[in-house]
């Protein structure tokens, strides 16, 4: 059992006791002061009712002259000492005891943990995923060292536990039963939680998250199950979707050559298309194109029938023949994809997008208030002779990577009002913020808290509930059951989310389809789409992949 301190308690006894000492103490020296300064003696009594008196501040009665100067001073000093005692020590002493006794005491040491996960260290990166917990209904405790977070966890309604392992480690001494622990606080921290958790003999999985990846190896060697670098993970999605040499538009285009093209188009508000039904627009029979979905928010979503609508300000994403493509773009806006990367922020994660960037062979302008090596604009990006410098408006994409949230969304503000048609990419901070980026004007965005709940999703609740990403791809798939069907104007098909772009009969590929055509049962079919989009195709078509 964790020994708990009874300092206020001890206190309080302090004052108690202080109190009429004081009064005992002013009022002989009062007496003695009198008799010898003054020469007129007061009894004990009396010289002890004008202490309390004096210190109280209720009035001298009878006694408001003296004549010596020690005497004099005495009684000009003694009023002081009591306001302190009444107005400093009193409220030390007294208020810390009452809050003990009357508010709702913290946790300070674990409660059984069969089936419940523990997160040591709360943070930005446990956010998200303590969310997650709470929206599937699986149990958790947060052992948290800081008192004042602590309290405000608690407050939110989490089972929180409040120790500090340097001073008490037998606050673990339940972890043997709990189903996960993760750890998440700095990196020595993590270390000693790690060695204290399995000397109290747990020996479930343990997941470390990681300030920088050279301890991985020697947090799994004292213990660890895995050890991930959240932050760099955060670098490397940031830099995927600043580069398409990181990460292809899409997965197995090359299987059509050069015959279908996919590009992405900002819509903008007075565009043809914002706001239209895609059956209203017939993109398909009067251009060629098909649209496989939409970035809004940072969320991409697969078209699924004429009914949906294109939003102003969406990214689309159009998948067609390069001529076809062409007429579309001159309805919406392309999105530049020639010119350098500029990353505005020289932190661990900018760093990390940078060192991406680089190794795929982009060339980079980074922006960074302190001059440093690697740092090619020297100021804030907040300022527009800073953007000049980086030549912003010429970017094939511009990177947020700062360490602040409300500058980064301030910072959306002013790169979008500065480059409204480049796109824009932001590192987040805490989770919340994102949709204020995206209201901005960011056209992605991303917090550390996403990633490691991502990652820690996967591990913990047995899915990936938390999507950092939703790349399009292609695959080559059987006629099965859409044979006799055309490609384009099939409603099963539509729901799905999934795109036939191409029909591959014999040795030709077919890209556009008349009114008259009919997939044949040895037909190899192109299907564009997400991830999940392709798979509820091949559900709905018994579909299976050609060889």
């Amino acid at each position: 059992m964790r020994h708990k301190t009874k300092g206020p308690a001890h206190r309080l006894l302090a004052l108690i006791a202080l109190l009429p000492l004081c009064v005992l103490v002013l009022g002989t020296l009062y007496m003695l002061g009198m008799d010898y300064l003054e020469g007129h003696p007061r009894t004990f009594l009396q010289s002890l009712q004008w202490a309390s008196e004096t210190m109280t501040n209720t009035g001298y009665g009878a006694d408001n002259r003296w004549d010596h100067p020690a005497m004099a001073f005495f009684v000009i000093v003694t009023p002081f000492i009591g306001q302190f005692l009444v107005f400093l020590i009193f409220p030390v002493l007294v208020l810390p005891y009452f809050e003990e006794k009357f508010e709702v005491r913290m946790q300070s040491e674990l409660p059984p943990m069969a089936g419940k996960v523990l997160f040591y260290g709360y943070g930005p990166a446990i956010e998200s995923l303590v969310v997650e917990f709470d929206s599937v209904n699986s149990p958790f405790v947060i052992l948290e060292e800081d008192a004042e977070l602590a309290r405000s966890l608690r407050d939110r309604g989490h089972d929180v536990v409040f120790g500090k392992l340097a001073e008490d480690p037998t606050v673990l001494s339940r972890v043997h039963d709990a189903r996960a622990v993760v750890v998440n606080a700095d990196d020595h921290a993590n270390a000693t939680c790690t060695l204290l958790v399995r000397e109290y003999g747990y020996t479930g999985p343990l997941y470390a998250l990681a300030d920088d990846p050279v301890y991985r190896a020697p947090m799994v060697q004292i213990g660890a199950t895995e050890v991930f670098t959240p932050a760099h993970v955060l670098g490397a999605a940031l830099a995927s979707r600043a580069s398409t040499r990181i990460s292809p538009p899409a997965e197995g285009m090359h299987l059509l050559g050069t015959q279908v093209g996919m590009a992405e188009f900002r819509v903008r508000a007075g565009s043809p298309l914002a706001g239209k039904r895609l059956g209203d627009l017939h993109l398909r029979e009067q251009h060629g194109v098909s649209v496989i979905g939409q970035w809004l928010g940072g969320v991409f979503t697969t078209t699924k029938g004429p009914d949906t609508r294109v939003e102003p300000g969406a990214i689309m994403v159009v998948v067609g023949g390069p001529s076809h493509l062409e007429k579309v773009e001159r309805m919406a806006m392309p999105i530049r994809r020639a010119g350098p990367i500029v990353v505005a922020g020289f932190g661990a994660v900018g760093q990390k997008v940078i060192e991406m960037l680089q190794d795929a062979g982009e060339t980079c302008t980074v922006i960074d208030k302190l001059a440093a090596p690697g740092v090619d604009v020297v100021g804030s990006v907040l300022e527009r002779a800073s953007l000049d410098k980086a030549k912003v408006r010429e970017a094939s994409a511009v990177v947020l990577a700062l360490s602040d949230d409300s500058e980064s969304v301030f910072a959306t503000a002013v790169v979008r009002d500065y480059a409204p048609e480049v796109p824009l990419i932001v590192r987040v901070l805490r989770t919340p913020n994102t949709a204020r980026l995206y209201r901005s004007g960011a056209d992605f965005a991303i917090s550390v808290g996403q990633v490691a709940g991502q990652i820690l999703a996967y591990h913990l609740l047995g899915e990936q509930t938390i999507h950092v990403e939703n790349r399009v791809k292609f695959i080559r798939l059987n006629a099965a059951n859409l044979v006799g069907e055309h490609p384009w104007r099939c409603e099963a098909l539509e729901r799905t989310g999934a795109k036939i772009v191409a029909v591959e009969r014999q040795d030709e590929v077919l890209v556009e389809f008349d009114d008259a055509f009919a997939v044949r049962p040895d037909d190899t079919l192109f299907v564009c789409g997400s991830v999940n989009s392709l798979e509820r195709y091949q559900r709905e078509f018994l579909a299976r992949s050609a060889l």
